[in-house]
């Protein structure tokens, strides 16, 4: 066995339990289980102020935060065979999303009157606050989902494909339900730092030196490396377009 949030259930439909003689991603069960509520709130903080750009009512923001903040915990859960997934059995991680599609409801309207009060912050785009909250999200649960899919014995290739999906599966729910391509496909670095983390946390696995430092640390790589890819605008390559063409024929 190996370092991880959770050890996979015994019996179908168990909530994993913290491994008790082996090092984990934090210290105790309490911090494990504050490190899955932070994850699941600043996801569902993205999906419901998408909600309210996109002008859905408080069901469909509650939805919309639902998702994005449990979408990916289940599709991973589903790939491992935990059921039923986290997203649907646990009442904590569920009133997480539901606090915080309330709150986005709630005082969408100050934080718009503070924007205004405030034209050249960058902070009052809101397009700005999801990609910041999505790459939190995004670096939690891609090193999360590895361990997850490590503790189930799924293998090193298994291991990493889980932990990216799991990492990027809320925000590509998110996007497909509020009717948009998701960021995933086309816009900067999204899965390839998922990837990555997850991929890293097999590694570290595989040689013995998964702690609950270097997986802090892996976490941290996957949030540097997706704020860094916003902010420079690094995409992954595309292809060539016949517009793209003519424009090089042309200088």
């Amino acid at each position: 066995m190996l370092a991880s949030l959770w050890v996979a259930p015994r019996t179908p439909g168990a909530r994993p339990v913290p491994c008790e003689d082996e090092p984990v991603l934090t210290d105790t069960a309490s911090t494990q289980l504050v490190l899955d509520l932070v994850g699941v709130f600043v996801f569902a903080l993205s999906g419901a102020i998408v909600g309210v750009r996109r002008g859905l009512d408080l069901f469909g923001i509650l939805v919309l935060a639902w998702v994005a903040g449990l979408g990916g915990g289940i599709i991973r859960d589903v790939f491992l065979g935990i059921t039923p997934p986290v997203g649907v059995s646990d009442w904590r991680l569920l009133a997480a999303a539901v606090v915080a599609g309330l709150s986005v409801f709630l005082l969408h309207g100050a934080w718009q009157a503070a924007a205004e009060r405030h034209p050249d912050a960058r902070w009052r785009r809101l397009s700005s606050t999801v990609r910041l909250l999505d790459a939190a999200g995004l670096a939690v649960f891609a090193v999360s989902g590895a361990l997850v899919a490590l503790d189930a014995e799924a293998g090193a290739l298994a291991a990493t494909l889980i932990g990216g999906i799991t990492g990027i599966g809320g925000g590509l729910l998110r996007d497909v339900l509020s009717g948009q391509v998701p960021e995933v496909l086309r816009r900067e670095l999204y899965a390839v730092p998922a990837l990555a983390g997850a991929a890293l946390v097999v590694l570290l696995h595989e040689v013995g030196r998964l702690t609950t430092v270097t997986a802090w640390v892996a976490v941290a790589l996957v949030f540097t490396t997706r704020v860094v890819a916003v902010m420079l605008d690094l995409n992954a390559p595309r292809a060539l377009r016949g517009d793209d063409r003519k424009e090089r024929s042309e200088d």
